[in-house]
């Protein structure tokens, strides 16, 4: 079987890798042929949206994917029209939109901070006097690792927020601050046949709005409870085949959902040294049909993202049970271009290790 894949980033990468023992083929579609991905598996050169590259693609593969989830909707609908497209199209597009997402949670009873939807000066006037100060004016769509974002502080900043933001030509959300306690993450998978696996939840920490690391388990049995019947919803809304992910803040013990992604997430890396089988090999079982492997947790888990800067690869494998994931990426500001991740037998033997690292983790 070939698997298709729409974006060859590290993502697309570290997909194809957990397929190849299962003597899977992949294909991926990327812009640029010394992708991440690209450096692993055959590739189709091609924009996201070249009608011609993403035939080429359909035509050559079993089942298709995506590692990105700005893949343009109408780009994709006719191959999957052709071809078996995982996750769902209508998941796709509703996490494409802050708004449509967060309304669907609503939908859904799932909890989610207070928002409005602003489409002039004058509904981020009345957005902040309904939901107050602070907040968070941001683009409804393409926003991701805390661009297209605008905090404010107080009523002061509304003009220089919809200045900020307004002039991007991209509809807009304000969002009520959340003073949470904890970012978390839950992260499933459901298979064709409808069987469902969930991990534990992984508690995140973010720097600038980019995941700077992840520890696992987060064992809190009424959250874990909690998140994993949310997760369950929104499969069931969508008939959803892959992994997808929720993102939470947590407040006053109760979950606020954040946002979704529909595939295989950052925050859940450490799952391929930590966990009985990785989100990425879950993912392809997935989609082509395969009974789904135990998430259980090997132990106590760490994953950092080295960001902007790229250490030695010595200096992170002289600390025992570490392992390093380069990702063959020109090092740029901001950009996310490896990982480490710590399984441990105890999370204080976790956090000690993944405290000696910190230093080597941003620019």
């Amino acid at each position: 079987m070939n698997i298709g894949i729409i974006g060859a980033g590290q993502l697309g990468r570290m997909m194809a890798l957990s397929g190849y023992p299962l003597g899977l083929r992949f294909t991926l579609l990327d812009p640029n042929l010394d992708s991440s991905g690209a450096q692993v598996s055959d590739c189709i050169q091609g924009e996201y949206d070249d009608a011609t590259a993403l035939q080429m693609l359909a035509a050559k593969t079993d089942v298709i994917t995506f590692d990105v989830e700005n893949v343009p909707v109408e780009a994709v609908m006719p191959i999957a029209q052709l071809k078996p497209f995982y996750p769902p199209v209508n998941a796709l597009a509703a996490s494409q939109d802050r708004l449509v997402e967060k309304t669907l949670f609503r939908k859904l009873g799932i909890a989610t901070p207070e928002f409005r939807a602003v489409d002039s000066l004058l509904d981020l006037q009345q957005a902040v006097k309904d939901i107050g100060v602070p907040g968070i004016l941001k683009t409804r769509r393409l926003g991701y690792d805390g661009k297209g974002q605008y905090r404010l502080k107080n009523q002061r900043d509304i003009e220089a927020a919809w200045n900020a933001l307004s002039s991007l030509g991209i509809a807009l959300i304000y969002e009520a601050f959340v003073p949470f306690t904890r970012e978390v993450s839950i992260i499933g998978a459901r298979n064709i046949k409808g069987e469902i696996a969930i991990y534990p939840l992984t508690a995140n920490v973010h720097q600038h709005g980019i995941l700077h690391y992840s520890v696992a388990p987060y064992r809190h049995m009424s959250l874990q409870k909690l998140a994993e019947t949310y997760l369950k919803r929104v499969m069931k809304h969508f008939n959803y085949v892959g992994v997808l992910t929720i993102e939470f803040f947590v407040l006053n013990g109760k979950l606020l959902a954040n946002e979704m992604a529909p595939r295989v997430h950052n925050s859940g890396h450490w799952t391929i040294e930590g966990a009985e089988t990785s989100q990425f090999e879950n993912h392809i079982r997935a989609i082509c049909g395969l009974p789904l492997g135990s998430t259980a947790a090997r132990g106590y888990a760490g994953m950092l993202n080295f960001i902007g800067i790229l250490p030695e690869c010595e200096l992170i494998l002289k600390s025992p049970g570490v392992r390093f994931h380069h990702y063959g990426k020109e090092a740029r500001p901001a950009r996310k271009l490896g990982h480490a991740t710590i399984v441990a037998s105890s999370a204080s033997k976790r956090d000690h290790a993944l405290k000696k690292l910190l230093k080597y983790s941003l620019s």
